[in-house]
């Protein structure tokens, strides 16, 4: 059974986000595959989503889908920072992403 979740109808930059999320999903009445920017935030004590739909995903060739968890450390602001930067990398460097010397990647 899905899981039902709260809509935020308007987000605040200076807000507390739970996650971001920039994910390729079918868009509504079949018009294709858009790539959406998903913004999880605190609405009533519980989790809601705020989405902007940004195109065709046709047009983020390469770029790779994003999750972002930020468990209410991070602005919605400094999520879409963030966000944009990685957009924008071709290649992540994970491990010094992570900050981490050696890690056990499956």
């Amino acid at each position: 059974m899905n899981k039902l979740l709260r809509v935020a109808n308007t987000i605040t930059g200076n807000e507390k986000a739970w996650a971001l999320y920039e994910i390729h999903e079918q868009s509504p009445g079949n018009r294709g595959v858009h790539r959406y920017q998903i913004i999880q935030v605190i609405r009533g004590g519980q989790i809601a989503e705020w989405r902007k739909d940004m195109g065709l995903a046709g047009k983020f060739k390469g770029v790779k889908q994003l999750r972002i968890p930020s468990l209410l450390e991070h602005t919605v602001d400094e999520l879409m920072s963030l966000a944009d930067e990685l957009r924008n990398e071709t290649e992540i460097d994970l491990m010094d992403w992570l900050e981490l010397d050696k890690a056990r990647l499956v």
